[in-house]
């Protein structure tokens, strides 16, 4: 409230001057193989994976005889000795604690008998299920917004006055989010309104982005900062659109008397939520169809050395989650 009878004083002062994705994931966690096709699975970072079964639904279904589970990991290295990794005897895998290395093809070969009753005839059986697991991460969210004011004239100091005061007042308002304005500009333009005459009008554009200086300390030691930031710069945005709805709400109440040059312009405010990922992660929508919003780890061959929402390519690297092409 504070903020909004700040900004209306200002206004009338200058009226007086001149102016876990996965397709095949069942109830309980678990996801099952398919035959001739990998599955695609996504395990957000430093979170445990769904229990991969070494089995496909139909085969799940029905008695299998001596069967023995043989899991190998990416880059065809076997998992035993993993502390991250927990294989039980009936072939369910895990991966606790996700990071980006452990991302990969990840290969179960199930071998079972099949028996004769008659003859006691044992044929062996072998099944090969594919699952791909890749780390993401949630996007950075940044928000671009642009709202309008009317002025007196497109020449004078009051209406770089008054961008400067609008934006001291909105980092004010969520300073102690860790937010902040950055990339604010303004033009002034003429306006021809239906039924009426030419007005100047201010353009006013900026950005609200949650990495102000300090922002780490709201992590509290999280793993998952992106979590407490995005949560934090969903509140910036609320407490900015409340603010010029209180104007508006203002600018209503006196619509019976003297009303400032300058002054918010009703339904002028826009918003718009601008995603980035952290270096090494990327976003894919033809090859992550299934978390085509996440922040996906770059393939081998890709790399994602800063705050972008793409993988670039790098014929040299070899691994997951590539923040440079050497």
């Amino acid at each position: 409230m504070r903020a909004w009878t700040l900004l209306s004083a200002v206004l009338w002062y200058l009226a007086g001057v001149d102016c876990q994705r996965s397709s095949l994931l069942n109830k309980k966690g678990f996801v099952y193989g398919k035959l001739g096709h990998p599955v695609k699975i996504y395990v957000k970072l430093h979170q445990n994976s769904p229990v991969l079964i070494c089995m496909d639904l139909n085969r799940a279904s029905k008695e299998t005889v001596d069967p023995t589970y043989l899991w190998i990991g990416p880059n065809e290295k076997t998992l035993a000795g993993n502390k991250r990794i927990s294989i039980t005897e009936t072939g369910k895998l895990m991966v606790r604690d996700f990071l980006e290395p452990l991302s990969g093809l990840y290969t179960c070969t199930l071998s079972f008998k099949t028996v004769k009753a008659e003859t006691q005839e044992e044929t062996l059986v072998k099944r090969r299920y594919d699952f791909m697991i890749f780390a993401y991460r949630e996007p950075d969210y940044s928000y671009q917004m642009a709202v309008r004011f009317t002025t007196k004239s497109c020449v004078g100091k009051y209406n770089e006055l008054l961008f400067r005061v609008l934006k001291k007042i909105l980092d004010n308002l969520i300073s102690d989010l860790s937010c902040h304005v950055i990339e604010s500009s303004y033009k002034c333009h003429f306006v021809k309104i239906p039924q009426h005459g030419l007005l100047h009008e201010l353009f006013i554009a900026f950005q609200v982005n949650p990495f102000a200086p300090g922002w780490k300390g709201v992590c509290n030691e999280s793993v998952d900062c992106e979590d407490t930031t995005n949560h934090n710069i969903l509140k910036a945005r609320d407490r900015i659109e409340e603010f010029f709805r209180s104007q508006a709400h203002i600018l209503y109440h006196h619509i019976n008397k003297t009303v400032p040059a300058m002054h918010f312009v009703d339904h002028s405010f826009q918003v718009m939520r601008m995603d980035s990922c952290r270096p090494g992660f990327g976003k894919n929508e033809g090859l992550h169809s299934n978390c085509a919003s996440c922040c996906v780890v770059c393939s081998p061959g890709t790399f994602s050395p800063d705050v972008d929402v793409t993988c670039q390519i790098c014929v040299s690297v070899h691994m997951y989650g590539a923040k440079s092409c050497p």
